[in-house]
């Protein structure tokens, strides 16, 4: 919380070249890109970072496949391009992943059409990644005998990508660049006021956790606050040619379907691509499509039975899936951009995720509507090109802003990780080497980790039970990575609460053990916060 702290007294003491609102993926890789190219950047989210809509995302990196249906193959093709340089540049976090697609003898096309339809997609894809394939239902069997092929009439097979971590895991870590670059960031911190001071502009700004109030002056606005976006635009007196209309999207985490690692899709009853997504020992099956008026929503009865009465109508299982294995729940809505003038009665379900970004030029605002994970360097880039026309001087970076370190320093880092030894018998909990997963997640501070378990080989031991969490990495977590409640360890820094149910999570005298290490003298009162409610993070009309 020290790092936090010094954060909170810097917003309120300097003066930023670019202000941002929303610790979203939007906001993240704006922070990151601009403060790589020099600019001095604060970033405020009311919740959590990632808290919102970029932690309920299915964990696909993808080209949006179902775009070319409506013919956007500029689109398609410019995901892809994003999709590949996401692969290319976090080697470690984004994966290539197969995914098998089941067509029933009811479905609308030929399964000709869709296997054509992944060829273009694969070459709209650059050829990145391996060859589509048709499988007749009884090699569908064969290859995956969980699902159910009598009503198939074929099987297609093509790659996407995913995210091997969670999302807002991979939110936080373009928040933690953009810190490592200068940038002044901190959770938990709402915009309440929004004025023109000067040439630029005053955020009143407070602190959701200790209560104190402050200004943020900055040159530049940037308004990434997701579904929050046009809110806070008329509370700014910020007049756009967009605007966003909301759709809800929920995932259920049930135990393991397959232990083949690809994603099965199908189309649901709504003709809806659905999924059930490979999510460490766990599936993530989903997702609903439901237009919503407001951004805070819910799982109701009719979600939950939709996911699973279209799950177990396609997969041939023992025992049908039922609300008792719900391990966890995901929703979130999804901010989709419209012209302003647009009809009110837009079926979501035909609307894409590209993003928007509107400049104010005379009031120095900009605004970022839409968007999607694929899509989060473009942007940064776009961003940072918005920023400098209002005026901002900013560098070229030296080489990329974004991706992991390159291949020497991560060879280096296997190496002396070999060296002490730290994969022997301590991979049981994840089935994954542990110098593997900590690179992944933390990159060069990675190698503080090691420094410890150098000092004490006990610190490589896991400190939560079946979750991979090992005590070498909460010294780190605690003074880097603003937790500020444990629903922010669980769910945004892990993904431990999408893997192990409450009630185990409860008992775990591991779990209580890093609530005394991040939280000190508040542990208890951290570990009784997050059982006694659903959701232990304030809540604000005006979170993004």
């Amino acid at each position: 919380m020290e790092l936090r702290k010094r954060n909170l007294e810097r917003l309120g003491s300097e003066t930023f070249d670019v202000a941002i609102v929303g610790g979203g993926i939007n906001g993240a890789v704006s922070a990151a890109a601009l403060a790589a190219r020099g600019a001095r950047v604060a970033l405020i989210d009311a919740r959590d970072f990632a808290g919102f809509t970029s932690q309920h995302s299915s964990n696909l990196v993808w080209g949006g496949i179902k775009y070319m249906e409506g013919y956007e193959f500029g689109l398609v093709a410019g995901l892809c391009r994003s999709r590949n340089e996401l692969l290319d540049s976090f080697p470690s976090t984004v994966k290539e992943i197969r995914f098998l697609m089941t067509l029933n003898r009811r479905f609308r096309f030929h399964p000709l059409v869709i296997y054509l339809s992944t060829w273009l997609y694969w070459l709209l894809g650059r050829g990145r990644t391996r060859i589509p394939r048709m499988l007749s239902a009884k090699q569908i069997k064969s290859v995956e005998p969980v699902v159910d092929t009598r009503e198939a009439r074929a099987g297609i097979v093509y790659s996407d990508a995913f995210l091997h971590d969670n999302d807002a895991r991979f939110v936080f870590n373009f928040v933690r660049s953009a810190m490592d670059s200068g940038c002044v960031a901190a959770n938990y911190v709402e915009a309440r006021e929004f004025a023109r001071a000067g040439d630029g502009w005053r955020i009143e700004a407070e602190d959701r956790i200790g209560g104190a109030r402050f200004a943020i002056r900055a040159r530049v606005l940037v308004n990434a606050a997701g579904a929050w976006v046009d809110s806070l635009n008329a509370k700014a007196g910020v007049d756009t040619d967009y605007r966003h209309v909301l759709s809800k999207g929920i995932h259920l985490i049930v135990p393991q379907l397959s232990t083949n690692h690809r994603v099965l899709a199908f189309f649901a009853d709504d003709e809806r691509l659905f999924f059930a997504i490979p999510m460490a020992n766990r599936t993530c099956i989903g997702t609903t499509d439901t237009a919503v008026d407001e951004p805070v929503t819910a799982v109701t009865a009719a979600d939950r039975d939709f996911v699973l009465s279209n799950i177990n109508a396609r997969l041939d299982l023992p025992v049908p899936l039922d609300r008792d294995d719900v391990i966890a729940e995901r929703c979130g809505v999804r901010p989709l951009a419209v012209r302003r003038q647009a009809d009110g009665d837009l079926d979501v379900q035909q609307l894409s995720r590209k993003h928007v970004i509107e400049t104010a030029v005379e009031q120095r605002h900009v605004s970022i509507f839409g968007g999607k994970l694929t899509d989060c360097l473009n942007v940064g880039d776009e961003i940072s090109d918005c920023v400098a026309r209002l005026g901002v001087e900013l560098t070229e970076p030296d080489g990329k802003w974004y991706g992991e370190p390159g291949p020497a320093a991560r060879d280096a880092f296997i190496a002396r990780a070999a060296k002490l030894g730290v994969d022997r018998n301590v991979a049981g909990d994840t089935g994954e080497a542990l110098s593997t997963r900590l690179w992944r997640r933390y990159g060069a501070d990675a190698e503080a980790m090691l420094d410890a378990i150098e000092r004490n080989p006990a610190m490589a031991e896991p400190l939560v039970e079946n979750t991979g969490i090992r005590r070498c990495e909460i010294a780190h977590l605690a003074e880097k990575e603003m937790i500020v409640t444990l629903e922010d360890f669980l769910r945004r820094r892990s993904k431990v609460e999408l893997l192990v149910s409450r009630d185990r999570l409860r008992q775990s005298a591991g779990l209580f053990e890093a609530c005394e290490k991040l939280f000190g003298p508040a542990a208890r009162s951290k570990f009784n916060d997050y059982f006694d409610t659903q959701n232990c993070s304030p809540e604000s009309d005006l979170a993004s």
